[in-house]
């Protein structure tokens, strides 16, 4: 167990570190080893009814929310170079806590966190209200109208961040949030609260004044639930779970909050006979093996030709064995741990799901031999070719290392068997024909949809799904409309 003095543990409440009123504690535990990395302050219904209270006198009485969009996007800019100053620090840390290769931390999520808080401070500036102007009779004459448009913050803001990119996500939600002028409460997951922590800490540093960003680590009954049915709270973001998301959903929606939910998926990739094979195998990879298949945009049934079925398995299992398991903290690891102990005995049960149901094995994980392995929770990856759509690998969401391979004989049995799911996240096609893949992806049925690349991101574009995969979306003016709401001036004269 490292020393605690390192690493701050206590919940942030109006710009202080406080222990839980309750005095619990719960222990974050390192993925790779685990061993104990810190005990950290447990949240409870008091410490949000604190939080909350925080961020409710900040937002009706403080100065943040009165600012000018140019002066709130100085300090977030600010924070961004403080993210970029202390990237070590913060990649480690995220590696260790989430078990995520550190090449990944280092070299795309903190970046990235850093990216998100300068996008939305450009994003703010360039954020215009609209007018218009008519005539209209009124009491008796024509009287000129002008219609004014602006945009204001919702107010209190309920962020909930998932575990596998705790800082990327947290910035996701906090920089629209703040940019906008809100105030916000964030609840990291219990399983990787130590980045959103430092964040915390480097917000105060940037100059967000007490109160505006608070953050709860602690349970999701004993600090999620009370957060999202506070009646201090306007607006909750949420990014996690399907199940997690339908409660939030049902609870909201007693007071009315605005609700964004990015959920669970169950990605088709698509490869055509005309891909190149090349950028096929190299990008189908990425998108299901990418953190051990824990993202939600993981391409977990993979669909390929009947005319190229043999040769690209062949090239992509071949690729596939060559990933190295490993320690997160060495650059040579492609897939570090998966999240927990419950975590990977329930990918686990999906294989042997798998292998009762009949699915062809093509390759089959299995923890790993090496002893300096051996207390971590490591799962090498399965790679199924299932005889039917209908088996349980193949509809239900894993979120783990375990890949469905199945072949398809044309177009529209491509996209009627992708269409065939509950969940709509994202979907990828590999062609060479564009005309084909606009057609496919018009047809996909799925929030987003990448034509011969995974995630390629641009922070303009909307990030969500549709069906079981979640409400609304996030990423550009998305964000900005879900964290503001429209207020009509009409002046008649």
């Amino acid at each position: 167990m490292v020393e605690q003095r390192s690493i701050e543990t206590r919940l942030f409440i109006d710009g202080a570190f406080a222990e839980a009123a309750s005095g619990r504690t719960f222990a974050t535990i390192d993925p790779a080893t685990g061993e104990e990395i810190a005990h950290v302050a447990a949240a409870g219904a008091a410490d949000v009814d604190r939080a909350v209270g925080a961020a409710r006198r900040a937002f009706d009485e403080g100065p943040w929310g009165r600012t000018t969009p140019s002066d709130r996007a100085k300090t977030l800019r600010k924070l961004a170079g403080l993210l970029r100053e202390n990237a070590d620090t913060l990649a480690a840390l995220e590696s260790r806590d989430a078990g995520k290769p550190f090449k990944e931390t280092s070299f795309r999520d903190v970046p990235r966190a850093a990216d998100n808080c300068d996008f939305f401070a450009s994003a703010i500036e360039q954020r215009v209200g609209e007018t218009f102007s008519a005539r209209r009779p009124f009491l008796g004459r024509d009287r000129e109208i002008q219609s004014i448009v602006q945009y204001e913050p919702v107010g209190v803001c309920a962020l909930i961040t998932p575990w596998n990119s705790p800082l990327m996500q947290a910035t996701w939600k906090i920089a629209p949030a703040l940019a906008a002028g809100n105030t916000c409460v964030l609840k990291p997951s219990e399983l990787t609260p130590l980045s959103t922590l430092k964040l915390a800490e480097l917000c105060t540093e940037a100059g967000i004044p007490d109160g505006v960003v608070n953050v709860l680590p602690g349970l999701g009954a004993d600090a999620g639930a009370p957060l999202v049915s506070h009646v201090g709270v306007d607006a909750v973001a949420f990014t996690g779970s399907e199940p997690t998301g339908t409660s939030i959903n049902v609870a909201a929606a007693a007071t009315l909050k605005k609700v964004t939910l990015e959920l669970g998926g169950k990605s088709a990739n698509i490869i055509c006979e005309d891909a190149d094979l090349d950028d096929a195998v190299e990008g189908s990879v990425l998108a299901m093996f990418r953190h051990s298949g824990q993202v939600c945009l993981a391409g977990t049934r993979l669909f390929v030709h009947d005319a190229i079925y043999d040769t690209f398995v062949e090239r992509f299992t071949a690729r596939v064995r060559a990933l190295v398991v490993g320690d997160p903290q060495q650059l040579g690891s492609d897939l570090g741990p998966l999240i927990s102990p419950q975590h990977r005995a329930r990918v686990e049960s999906y294989v042997a799901s798998g292998l009762a149901e009949g699915a062809e094995v093509l390759l089959q994980g299995a923890r790993p031999a090496d002893a300096a392995l051996q207390k971590g929770n490591y799962l090498s990856p399965t790679i199924f070719a299932p005889t039917s759509d209908e088996l349980t690998i193949v509809r239900e969401e894993i979120f783990g290392p375990v890949l469905s391979i199945l072949r398809f004989s044309g177009d529209a049995d491509a996209i009627a068997r992708a269409n065939s799911t509950r969940f709509g996240l994202a979907a990828y096609v590999w062609t060479r024909d564009v005309s084909r893949a606009l057609s496919m992806a018009n047809a996909l049925q799925a929030g987003m949809v990448w034509v011969n690349g995974y995630f390629l991101r641009d922070l303009r574009q909307p990030f969500g799904g549709i069906k079981h995969s979640g409400l609304g979306r996030e990423g550009g003016r998305w964000s900005l409309d879900f964290f503001t709401e429209p207020k009509l001036v009409c002046v008649a004269r």
